[in-house]
């Protein structure tokens, strides 16, 4: 496993985003902590949840609660997993999902999520998505007195522009150190917030950074397949799954780059954190840039 710097720590290259394992036609339990698990023995380092990774009303944190079980469970040492969390939205139970980035509603969530995940503090707490109803200085001032509480150690901001990062940036300082926006093979219209998140020396954490290659291609009858995007047949090439390929192409995109692909078996997580591994040519890069 290849690292990479985040929250003025090193992490596993490649995280895992672990929404899949509590929402909408999550696994079982059992099969839940083995993903968590397989991701462990492969040197996943970075976990990525938030409270509002649940399906039904009234089980928030339901993920959070699930990876400090499946931590405490774990046989190995854990004291070098960071595990970020993220407040400021919610899910009624109706399928939908609602935002609230107020200052009080953050305060008390990420004081719920240190409690569920059984920190002192939270390694990284991350702003889940702008409130179109506070303004977004008051949101981010909110991860500033909880930087100065010592409820979080480090902060993010998810789902933003340009301009809110540097107004967050503005506000938090060195406690600022991840932004964390939709960036995949299909989605690329984050390359802005990408560059700058490269150059104020902050982590970009894609979220669905499988966008746009199937998952049907994972495991072919005869091995990857050869059809497709160029990223089906540069996996042929090598032999690996697309996916792989997808994640090792969005880790060359820059140093700044840590995804999140999410996984509901163990078989998922292994084959994605293998990615930091797989080297890719200057020729295959510019034919994955074009696709």
């Amino acid at each position: 496993m290849q690292y990479r710097t985040l929250a003025h720590t090193s992490v596993s290259a490649v995280g895992l985003g672990a929404m899949p394992l509590s929402i909408e036609h999550r696994p079982d339990e059992t099969r839940a902590i083995a993903t968590l698990h397989a991701a462990l023995d492969a040197g996943v380092t970075l976990i990525d949840t938030a409270d509002s990774y649940h399906w039904h009303a009234g089980e928030a944190g339901h993920n959070e609660l699930l990876i400090a079980r499946a931590l405490a469970r774990y046989g190995g040492d854990t004291s070098h997993v960071l595990v970020a969390t993220k407040g400021g939205r919610g899910r009624p139970g109706d399928g939908s999902w609602t935002v609230d980035a107020g200052p009080d509603r953050l305060r008390r969530a990420a004081e719920d999520s240190a409690r569920r995940l059984g920190l002192d503090a939270i390694g990284l707490y991350q702003l889940h998505k702008p409130d179109p109803a506070v303004p977004w200085a008051e949101s981010v001032g909110a991860l500033r007195e909880l930087l100065d509480a010592g409820t979080i150690r480090a902060a993010g901001v998810s789902n933003v522009t340009t301009a809110q990062i540097r107004e967050a940036h503005a506000i938090l300082g060195d406690g600022l150190v991840s932004v964390q926006n939709r960036y995949s093979p299909a989605v690329r219209d984050s390359e802005p917030e990408l560059r700058l998140a490269a150059e104020l020396g902050l982590a970009f954490l894609p979220w669905s950074p499988l966008g746009g290659i199937s998952r049907s291609s994972l495991d072919g009858p005869s091995g990857p397949t050869s059809h497709g995007t160029a990223f089906h047949r540069v996996a042929a090439a090598h032999g690996v799954s697309p996916q792989r390929v997808a994640l090792a192409w969005l880790l060359a995109r820059s140093p700044a780059v840590i995804p999140l692909p999410g996984a509901s078996r163990p078989a998922s997580v292994t084959d994605s954190a293998a990615a930091a591994d797989l080297t890719l040519s200057g020729e295959e890069l510019e034919l994955l840039d074009a696709q």
